[in-house]
């Protein structure tokens, strides 16, 4: 005789809303909707739409509501928690502003960060990503090489256990001080055991992002508890509920905020830096983040799809930001007059800000950078561009381009310099000749394969130095990673040749249309960095805090010049407007060495040494730890498959000719793994203006599983 009851069992409940804990009367074979359904009071008013359950043990989201209790792995001894999916996330924008907003934390990150940029207004969503706040400490050690921590959680009976950490991505700020002096658990921080506690400065609740009634956290505003229970938010504390301008930023955030920022001093250091970003296809929960706690909106790829004025004000400003800190603290490599034209166009942005504060960009439509912009950074299509062809389709000529450069193919232990040779550049190949009649009848004394080679600008104006360094791939003719030098006499000589080298790179010939447009920037780019002698200006310069425009280094070297320097600089650029400024300061930075390709410490298969490898939009690069030098590129559109081993945490790249396969020390594998995988989904954006997100394809591209 089978009894009523024998096959249920009592399941706990916590309602962190009402902060109750309820138990009901269950069977295995339930499914988790109805389960969710019997929690709900019918006679209640409130909305429970955006509440799921969570089940903090096994850190996941019982988000498939048609599943079974049985299936999911839910017994007796199981607390469930019912919370809402939205919570509110502290965001720290690119210029240092925190925003309190409203986030989803229940679905992928990916697909929040999506959410959120919306709500920001921020186009092309897939080039940002969330990572957690890094400190100075995090850049001394590999802390890949480190267990992973646990999380410990306390529940409402007082229950102390350690949630699993995430599958990927288990890094775990240094400053998660999960005891006090006494041993027992600290909760000083809102509960907050991942992140350190952020500034109370700058830091604006975001009215759109955040539901009516919701209450925001803040360390300065003061909280009030209503008739009815709720806890309320004092509207005449400083944080009062109003729409932020992201369209333009504080010239100077808070003191505690810029000393938080860290600063990488060298290679290993700046490898170290990408250890805090989430994981794409997990949710915000599953990655040990709960409400209040911050997490760091950046550009992660630096492939910026249509920038476009009329449309991206508070997407051009923000990527003007994060290009603007990552000159001042130093983490990519320049000259001083880069540093000097930097801090100019700075000082004209923040002039203009001046003069029409609380505006949006003016427009100038005619201005023409969008094309220029456009052309300039859809680098990830690596075509080859045909021959022209004129109206009737018949090819015409194909553009050449000749002239006496010096070159020179460094050697260790050489005195030997530039030897003067007669250049001429077509069909992405580099021909050396002892003269221009040579050229005539002659066969070269040197031919290089520019395809898919590095190219790295060597400019140093006050020298009078214009040279190119080309890292010319094995498929090159003169000998495998073969690294040489051009030394050009003239600016327009330079502007010309480099223009054909980056083109080049990407397997365009001198017939792309884009050519003009780069020989163009490249020359706007130098002449913005050449001081106009005796201009009139009329700033005092002892009213310039020269810190706010130079890193620490450059003010260092300048030394009591520095406010005159800039001064001068500006003369070059104080007629452009507000957005054209900030379009220069991003173009120039996207010129610099080495600008968009993030490092990690590796450890190649067989080997003992430690190593860099270099990710970037088209390629990844085996480097000197020491130097940066490039050893040895690989082009994505020669891989043919990528994949992972979870269990040894080693990463396998298969190539036409190799496999390349490395462990990664100082971040999760699965960092490096979607970074390739984000920008091989980069490339394949078209400029259809009603094109969707492919949410799909890039959780193929950057999951690891295909």
């Amino acid at each position: 005789m089978i009894h009523v009851g024998e096959n249920t069992w009592n399941l706990r409940i916590y309602i962190t809303d009402l902060q109750v804990e309820r138990h009901l009367r269950v069977r295995g074979d339930q499914h988790i909707g109805g389960i969710m359904l019997q929690l709900v009071d019918p006679e209640n008013p409130k909305d429970w739409s955006d509440h799921a359950l969570w089940w903090p043990e096994k850190n996941i989201w019982l988000s498939r509501t048609r599943s079974t209790l049985d299936q999911v792995g839910v017994q007796a001894n199981s607390l469930l928690h019912f919370t809402p999916m939205h919570k509110i996330l502290r965001v720290q924008m690119p210029d240092l502003r925190h925003i309190d907003c409203r986030v989803d934390f229940s679905i992928k990150t990916f697909a929040a960060v999506v959410n959120l940029c919306k709500d920001l207004d921020i186009r092309h969503p897939e080039e940002l990503s969330l990572c957690k706040p890094l400190e100075s400490e995090h850049l001394k050690k590999n802390f890949a090489k480190f267990p992973p921590k646990k999380i410990p959680i306390i529940e409402p009976d007082g229950t102390v256990y350690l949630q699993p950490a995430a599958d990927t991505n288990s890094f775990i700020p240094i400053n998660s001080t999960y005891h006090g002096s006494n041993g027992s658990l600290d909760r000083s921080h809102n509960g907050n055991f991942l992140c350190a506690p952020v500034s109370p400065y700058a830091t604006t609740p975001r009215k759109a992002g955040t539901a009516p009634g919701t209450p925001i956290s803040s360390p300065t505003g003061t909280w009030k508890h209503s008739s009815s229970g709720y806890t309320t938010y004092d509207s005449s504390s400083s944080l009062g509920d109003f729409q932020e301008n992201l369209a333009a930023s504080p010239r100077i955030p808070s003191p505690d905020v810029r000393n938080r920022l860290v600063r990488p001093k060298t290679l290993i250091e700046k490898a170290r830096m990408n250890i805090g970003w989430l994981d794409s296809s997990l949710s915000i929960m599953e990655q040990g983040i709960r409400e209040y706690d911050t997490l760091c909106l950046k550009f992660k790829y630096y492939t910026f799809f249509d920038l476009n004025p009329k449309y991206d004000q508070v997407r051009i400003n923000q990527l003007y930001e994060q290009a603007k800190w990552s000159i001042l603290n130093e983490e990519l490599d320049y000259t001083e007059e880069e540093s000097l034209m930097f801090a100019a166009l700075q000082f004209q942005i923040n002039q203009q800000n001046d003069t029409y504060p609380g505006l949006d960009f003016p427009i100038d439509s005619s201005n023409g950078t969008d094309d220029d912009i456009d052309s300039a950074l859809n680098e990830l299509q690596i075509t080859l561009e045909g021959p022209n062809v004129n109206k009737e389709g018949n090819i015409t000529k194909i553009p050449e381009l000749s002239d006496y450069l010096r070159f020179l193919k460094p050697k260790k232990f050489t005195m030997k310099g530039y030897k003067r040779y007669f250049f001429t550049y077509r069909d992405l190949h580099l021909h050396l000749y002892k003269s221009a009649e040579e050229s005539r009848r002659g066969a070269p004394v040197i031919t290089i394969n520019l395809r898919g080679c590095e190219v790295t600008p060597d400019v140093i104006l006050s020298q009078n130095k214009f040279a190119i360094r080309l890292e010319v791939p094995p498929e090159g003719s003169i000998g495998p990673n073969t690294e040489v030098w051009i030394r050009c006499e003239t600016e327009e000589q330079y502007a010309k040749w480099m223009a054909a080298c980056r083109l080049a790179s990407k397997g365009r010939s001198l017939a792309d249309s884009s050519y003009d447009s780069e020989v163009s920037n490249i020359r706007t780019l130098l002449s913005l960095q050449k001081p106009t002698q005796g201009a009139l200006v009329n700033v005092d310069p002892r009213s310039i805090d020269v810190n706010e425009y130079l890193s620490s280094k450059m003010s260092r070297k300048l030394s009591n010049k520095s406010a005159h320097r800039i001064l001068e600089a500006h003369a070059n650029v104080r007629k452009l407007s507000l957005i054209d400024a900030k379009m220069k300061y991003i173009q120039a930075w996207q010129s610099l060495p080495n600008f968009g390709v993030s490092l990690f410490v590796i450890k190649f298969d067989g080997h003992k040494k430690e190593e860099l490898l270099g990710v970037a939009h088209n390629r990844i690069m085996r480097m000197d730890l020491n130097t940066g030098d490039h050893i040895k590129t690989w082009r994505y559109n020669t891989m043919k498959a990528w994949n992972v081993n979870w269990g040894i945490k080693c990463m396998m790249i298969q190539f036409h000719d190799e496999n390349v396969v490395f462990s990664c020390l100082s971040a999760d594998c699965k960092v490096v793994h979607e970074f390739i995988g984000g920008y091989i989904f980069m490339s394949m954006r078209s400029k259809e203006n009603n094109q969707t997100l492919n949410e799909e394809m890039f959780h193929k591209l950057t999951g690891g599983w295909i």
